[in-house]
């Protein structure tokens, strides 16, 4: 049977992974097309003949295709989901984007930056990666005092955006461990049914 979905990522991206687990979440299957990362496939022609910014991930939705993580989870959210996982309610969908939002603005400059540079020798400042990690790891443990998860009384698109990097923080030398909340949703994400987890790699001391 020929899916009518292709996602373009690599097994260790957590914004890969957000799809993977958006797409499990929602039961749709897609065509899982892994791009060598290493070997520079993401520059390839042919690649970039599909995205242009010659980045992870991309889904192909029969005639449609879409890049950026958040915006892929936009898009599915919008046209496969009944309210579930993206809200119709304007103020949790004002909170489920605040999260997109902080994912690209700290998440990403912090805990996901620590965690390529340790493993694999990225070209950026670790101590300031992981100043911006630790910050946004606080801000997180604030935030889940005393709750759930991230927006109302059930996880969203919101919870989905921030887990893949925060629940890998330690492989860029970010423990855990003073942030019991975190810890804790962490669990409870994992509990969720459909939850699909990302391939670990060996945790560097900090």
């Amino acid at each position: 049977m020929t899916l009518r979905m292709k996602l373009y990522g690599t097994p260790l991206s957590g914004h890969a992974h957000r799809i993977v687990l958006a797409l499990s979440f929602l039961g749709l299957k897609a065509e899982i097309v892994n791009v060598n990362l290493r070997e520079g496939e993401h520059h390839a022609d042919a690649f970039r003949a599909i995205n242009p910014e010659g980045k992870v991930p991309v889904l192909v939705d029969g005639d449609v295709t879409i890049y950026e993580s958040t915006a892929i989870l936009t898009y599915l959210g919008t046209k496969y989901d009944d309210g579930t996982w993206l809200p119709r309610d304007p103020v949790l969908l004002a909170e489920v984007q605040k999260w997109f939002i902080w994912s690209a603005s700290e998440l990403a400059p912090g805990a996901a930056r620590a965690r390529i540079t340790k493993l694999f020798g990225a070209p950026f400042d670790l101590v300031v990666a992981q100043e911006i990690g630790r910050a946004f790891l606080e801000k997180l443990n604030r935030s889940l005092d005393g709750r759930d998860f991230l927006v109302g009384d059930r996880a969203t698109f919101a919870d989905v955006a921030i887990y893949s990097y925060v629940a890998h923080a330690p492989e860029g030398g970010l423990p855990l461990e003073p942030y019991p909340h975190v810890q804790a949703w962490i669990s409870r994400f994992e509990q969720l049914d459909g939850f699909v987890p990302m391939p670990k790699t060996p945790a560097v001391a900090a």
